[in-house]
């Protein structure tokens, strides 16, 4: 049983844990259960060092790889198309996709994370549709057809799914990569 005297020491340590967890939060931009974050992010970019919190508009994180002189320079990019571009639909709602970009605007990949599709996950969810995104150059067309693959049953999934992989890329392009770095 706790002695009275000690409910306040007790209730003390308890609200100073609180604030330091929501200070933490709050300081970093991300909570403690990021570690699959964190696991994404190194998926799509496997050589970096290091990634900062989210931050900036349009929000990102900025993925950290070795300088080659001991310290580390920004190598890219990632985001989420739904806090980009949060008006591009699917046939049922959103697809919740982390894109990864280089410094040159070519993609290091995109995983699929979030995605309700009515009549089976048989579109967006498969590798071989994020796949085909690795290394693709933001200045593509990124057509349903011609540039990305087409896939039988599901049109306005893959075709909203890759618009929003463009139209996020291109614009966190435009607001962090120089347009020498492209060419």
């Amino acid at each position: 049983m706790v002695a009275e005297e000690d409910v306040p020491v007790t209730r003390i340590a308890g609200l100073a844990l609180v604030f330091a967890l929501a200070w933490a939060v709050v300081m970093t931009g991300q909570g403690p259960a990021d570690a699959k974050l964190q696991s994404q992010l190194k998926a799509l970019f496997p050589d970096a060092s290091a990634f900062s919190p989210k931050e900036g508009n349009p929000p990102h994180y900025k993925v950290y790889v070795p300088d080659g002189r001991g310290g580390r320079r920004v190598g890219g990019y990632a985001f989420w198309t739904t806090e980009l571009v949060p008006l591009e639909r699917a046939y049922d709602g959103p697809i919740k996709i982390l894109v990864g970009m280089d410094t040159v605007g070519i993609l290091a990949g995109a995983i699929v994370t979030e995605h309700r599709e009515p009549y089976g996950n048989f579109s967006v969810d498969t590798a071989g549709f994020v796949n085909q995104f690795k290394g693709k150059n933001i200045r593509d067309g990124f057509k349903y057809g011609e540039d990305v693959d087409a896939i039988s049953r599901a049109t306005i999934s893959v075709t909203s799914a890759s618009r929003a992989i463009r139209n996020s890329a291109r614009r966190v392009a435009r607001e962090y990569l120089t347009p020498e770095a492209g060419k």
